[in-house]
């Protein structure tokens, strides 16, 4: 079975050791390749079902609250990115689900990889893994139990050879 060419890397930012165990995997895997890392951050945090942060601001209050969630953004990933340039960062305002859909329509990533920063973790609103399967692309899950543990949605089981991964490091969701 043929399987789209990988030439960029959506990730999503999770500042947790979960997160940077993540952010290490997908920096690797686009050095090694000469691919894009596009980091995107959320100001709802798909990780968090409670997180409300959209509903509770005025439009005034979310621009200054958008503004400083970049730098923190930038500051952050730039640190852990030393001297790649192929990063770039993109704060999103719009809900986790369609945002990631658009922006890998207008193929800003061909691969996600994702923090799993608990055994039971949500993103979107649902479970981290049954977001993954249900996600049209490539999906890769970090974590928790260490840096090499990796979880593969099925379209990226079947791109196991752009992926970095040795076998037996990672299992089908």
């Amino acid at each position: 079975m043929a399987t789209q060419k990988i030439q960029s890397v959506g990730f999503c930012a999770h500042y947790s050791q979960a997160g940077d165990w993540a952010f290490n995997y997908a920096l690797r895997l686009v050095q090694k390749n000469s691919w894009r890392l596009n980091v995107f951050h959320f100001l709802s945090d798909p990780y968090d079902p409670e997180d409300d942060t959209e509903v509770r601001f005025t439009r005034q209050e979310l621009t200054h609250l958008a503004i400083e969630k970049e730098r923190e953004l930038r500051l952050y990933y730039d640190e852990l990115g030393g001297d790649y340039l192929e990063i770039g960062f993109r704060l999103c305002l719009d809900d986790s689900w369609k945002e990631l859909h658009r922006c890998l329509v207008i193929r800003e990533f061909q691969l996600l990889v994702l923090a799993k920063p608990e055994s039971q973790a949500q993103f979107s609103g649902k479970p981290i893994e049954e977001f993954a399967n249900g996600f049209i692309c490539p999906v890769v899950l970090v974590g928790p139990e260490g840096p090499e543990a990796f979880r593969l949605n099925s379209p990226a089981a079947l791109s196991i050879d752009q992926l970095e991964i040795m076998d037996g490091q990672w299992e089908k969701i």
